[in-house]
C-alpha cells in the first residue's frame, strides 16, 4: 500500500492529440446517437403498442432493446464531450459510474442472447407446448433474473476494485475501464484476479452454456425434420445468432484493448474499435431485427403510414 492516494478524478490518456478530426469524431457520434436512440425507441414504442407482439420472444426483443439505450447512455454521450475537451479529466466517482453502467450493460446483453436462445429452443423443437412452456409469467421471470443478477454480480465486482488503494490515477483508455481501474492499484490484487477469473465464468461460461444447448437440439431436430421446420429455424435463429457473433467481436476487440498494450495504435483507430463495441450492437440490433422480422416490420409500416398518409 505504499504511497497511495485518495484520487478524486482520473485521465484517460488514450485520445492523444486528434486535432481538428475532434469535430469530425463528434459529428460522427452524435449521428451514430441519435440513430440508436430513434431505433431501439421505434422497436419498443412498436412492440408495446400491438398487442400481437405480446409474444415471449418480442418481449425478449424488448428487454435487448432497453438494454442498448441503457448501455449507450452511460458512454456515447460521455464519449461525445471527451473528443472536444483537451483535458480528458473525469470525476472518480462518474468514472466508477461508469464502468458498472458498462459491465452490467454487457452482462445483460449476454445474458439476454442466452434466455433468447432458449426462447428459440423451445419455440421449433415444442412447438406445440411453447405457449404453455413460455407463459408470460416465466418470461417475466427470465427477464427478472437476468437484470438482477447482472446488477447483483457487477455490484460486488465495484466494490472490490473500488476499495483497491490506488497508486495513480492515469488510464490508458478512452473511458473508464475496470480492469485499467485494478491496474492502478498499490496492493495485492491477487484476490481480484481469481474474481475476474470466476466473473468471467459467471458472465461468459454460464450464459454460453445454454447457447450451445439450444443450438444443438435445434441442430438435430432440423437434421430430421421438414423443409417447413428447417426453413422455420433458419429465420428465427439467423438474427439470433448474427447478434450474437456481432456481441462476441465486439466483446473481443474491448479485452484486447484492455488486456494488451495499445500505446503503438493510433488514437484514432483506438477510437474507432471503441466505438465498435459501444455502438455496433446497439445500432446493430434493431436493424437487424426490425429488417428480418416481417411482423415488426409491417407493424412500423401500418404506425406511421397511419399517423402520416401519403397525399396524393
Amino acid at each position: 500500500m505504499e504511497n497511495s492516494t485518495l484520487f478524486i478524478s482520473f485521465v484517460l490518456s488514450a485520445y492523444g492529440n486528434v486535432g481538428l478530426l475532434k469535430y469530425l469524431y463528434f459529428t460522427i457520434m452524435i449521428v451514430l446517437y441519435i440513430a440508436i436512440v430513434f431505433a431501439n425507441t421505434m422497436l419498443i414504442v412498436v412492440i408495446f403498442m400491438d398487442r400481437k407482439l405480446h409474444q415471449p420472444m418480442y418481449k425478449f426483443l424488448c428487454s435487448l432493446f432497453i438494454n442498448e439505450l441503457y448501455g449507450s447512455a452511460a458512454v456515447l454521450p460521455f464519449l461525445m464531450v471527451q473528443v472536444l475537451s483537451d483535458t480528458h479529466v473525469v470525476p472518480a466517482h462518474y468514472c466508477y459510474l461508469q464502468i458498472y453502467i458498462l459491465y452490467t450493460y454487457a452482462v445483460i446483453e449476454f445474458c439476454n442472447l442466452a434466455a433468447m436462445a432458449y426462447d428459440r429452443y423451445v419455440s421449433i423443437c415444442y412447438p406445440l407446448q411453447y405457449h404453455a412452456i413460455m407463459t408470460s409469467n416465466r418470461v417475466f421471470m427470465i427477464m427478472m433474473v437476468v437484470w438482477i443478477y447482472s446488477f447483483m454480480y457487477i455490484t460486488f465486482l465495484m466494490y472490490s476494485s473500488v476499495s483497491l488503494p490506488k497508486c495513480g490515477n492515469i488510464m490508458d483508455k478512452v473511458y473508464c475501464n475496470n480492469y485499467s481501474l485494478v491496474k492502478l492499484a498499490c496492493a495485492d490484487t491477487t484476490v481480484n484476479n481469481y474474481g475476474g477469473i470466476f466473473g468471467t465464468f459467471l458472465s461468459v461460461v454460464l450464459p454460453v452454456i445454454p447457447i450451445l444447448f439450444s443450438y444443438i437440439k435445434i441442430l438435430r431436430i432440423c437434421l430430421r425434420s421438414s423443409k417447413e421446420t428447417k426453413q422455420k429455424a433458419i429465420s428465427t435463429c439467423t438474427p439470433h445468432l448474427a447478434s450474437l457473433t456481432n456481441f462476441f467481436f465486439g466483446c473481443w476487440f474491448e479485452i484486447l484493448q484492455s488486456r494488451f498494450d495499445m500505446s503503438h495504435v493510433p488514437a484514432a483507430l483506438r477510437i474507432i474499435i471503441s466505438l465498435y463495441f459501444l455502438v455496433c450492437q446497439p445500432l446493430f440490433n434493431p436493424v437487424l431485427y426490425g429488417f428480418n422480422l416481417s411482423t415488426i416490420r409491417q407493424q412500423c409500416k401500418t404506425l406511421f403510414l397511419k399517423k402520416y398518409p401519403i397525399q396524393g
